[in-house]
C-alpha cells in the first residue's frame, strides 16, 4: 500500500539552519527524496479520501515536497526526522541526531465510536482497542473528522432523515454513545494510553493542524536546544557568580564595594573612598551609632576625599550619596522609600 511522504526546507536564520518535516510513511522508515527530513507519514488510503486534495494543497502552500511511500498503518500520517544536510555552527550536530517519530492516525467516526464503546466497557488499560497500535517509541495521536455531525445524524430523532448506517451494529453503537460517553473515553485514553485525540469538523481544519504540527515538529530540536541553554545575558564570570566570601572575611571588601556601586551615580573612585575608610558595612554602622545627631550621621561620609587624576580638581563623596547610604544602613522603618534617583 502506498503512503504519503513530504519534506520541508526549514527556516534559516536565528540558528535555525536547514530543518525538515516529512509527511510520509514507509515500513522501512524511508525518507528518500526529501529535501530536508522531519515530519509525519500517511498510508495510501489517505489519498483515497475525498478531502485528501485539501491536505495536499495546504502542504504545498506550506512549501513541502511529498512523495508516496509504503506504510504499515492504514490512514495514517507519520512524521520522521533526519539530520539536515547543513547545520549552523552555533548548534551542535548531535541536536539533530535523535530519530524522533510521531504518528497521526485518521479514523472514521463509526470506527472511533466502536473503539470507544469497547473502551468504556472494559476495566484496565485499553490494550484491546483495535486502533491503538503505537510503533516502538513513536508518539501516537488520533484524529477523527466529523464526529459531532455523525453523532447528531444518528440520534433517534434524526436517524430517519439521514442515510441508514451500513450495519445494525454501527447503528446501535452510534445511538448508544453520547457526548458524555465520548468525553469519558477521551479522558481514559489520556490517562491510560497517553493518547491525544483531535476532533475536527472538516478536512480544512485537519489540514491547518497538520501544517502547524509539521512546522513545530521540524523546529522542535532547535527550540529544545535553545531552552536548555543558559540565558545569553547571564555572562560567566565574577559578576554572574557573585563575590565569594571566606570564613576569615576574605572577599567581604569586594562585596561591600559592589553594593555601594549599585547606588545611582556612584563611580569606582567614590566606592573606593568609602570602602577604604570603612572596609565593611558593620564598621560603618558602628560609626553611625557613635554620632550624636541625625544630621551628623547623614553627613558622616560627605567629606570623604575621592582620589582623582593628576591635575584634577579635588572631589568629595558629597552629602547626597552620604544621606542615601546612611538611610540604607540605619533605617528601621519598613515604609521608608529609599530614593536612589535623588
Amino acid at each position: 500500500m502506498g503512503g504519503l511522504g513530504l519534506g520541508r526546507r526549514g527556516p534559516r536564520g536565528r540558528g535555525g539552519g536547514c530543518e525538515g518535516a516529512r509527511l510520509g510513511g514507509g515500513a522501512q522508515g524511508g525518507g528518500q527524496g526529501a529535501a530536508a527530513r522531519a515530519g509525519p507519514a500517511a498510508r495510501g488510503a489517505v489519498l483515497e479520501d475525498a478531502g485528501a486534495g485539501i491536505l495536499l494543497e495546504a502542504l504545498s502552500t506550506l512549501g513541502c515536497e511529498y512523495q508516496v511511500e509504503t506504510q504499515r498503518l492504514a490512514r495514517s500520517l507519520r512524521w520522521t526526522r533526519a539530520k539536515p544536510d547543513s547545520c549552523p555552527r552555533t548548534v551542535p550536530s548531535e541536536v539533530w541526531d535523535a530519530g524522533e517519530q510521531d504518528f497521526l492516525l485518521l479514523l472514521e467516526p463509526e470506527e472511533f465510536l466502536q473503539g470507544v464503546n469497547q473502551l468504556t466497557q472494559t476495566c484496565g488499560p485499553p490494550c484491546s482497542v483495535p486502533w491503538i497500535s503505537p510503533e516502538g517509541s513513536a508518539s501516537l495521536h488520533v484524529a477523527v473528522i466529523g464526529l459531532d455531525a455523525y453523532l447528531w445524524s444518528h440520534q433517534p430523532s434524526n436517524i430517519h432523515q439521514t442515510r441508514q448506517p451500513e450495519t445494525a451494529a454501527v447503528a446501535r453503537t452510534a445511538v448508544a454513545l453520547s457526548w458524555p460517553r465520548v468525553e469519558e473515553a477521551l479522558v481514559l485514553l489520556q490517562l491510560w494510553a497517553h493518547l491525544d485525540v483531535l476532533l475536527v469538523a472538516s478536512w480544512q481544519e485537519l489540514s491547518r493542524h497538520v501544517c502547524a504540527f509539521t512546522k513545530a515538529f521540524a523546529q522542535r530540536p532547535l527550540k529544545q536546544y535553545q531552552e536548555s541553554r543558559a540565558f545569553s545575558f547571564c555572562v560567566a564570570g565574577r559578576w554572574a557568580g557573585g563575590e565569594r566570601v571566606a570564613r576569615d572575611g576574605t572577599g567581604l571588601r569586594g562585596v561591600w564595594w559592589r553594593q555601594i556601586r549599585q547606588f545611582n551615580r556612584v563611580s569606582p573612585a567614590v566606592a573606593d573612598a568609602i570602602v577604604t575608610a570603612f572596609p565593611s558595612p558593620r564598621l560603618l554602622q558602628q560609626a553611625y551609632r557613635t554620632c550624636n545627631t541625625e544630621q551628623e550621621r547623614t553627613a558622616l561620609l560627605a567629606d570623604l576625599p575621592v582620589k582623582t587624576g593628576d591635575g584634577a580638581r579635588p572631589r568629595r563623596v558629597g552629602p547626597d550619596l552620604a544621606r542615601r547610604i546612611c538611610l540604607f544602613l540605619t533605617t528601621t522603618s519598613p515604609e521608608l522609600l529609599l530614593d536612589l534617583g535623588s
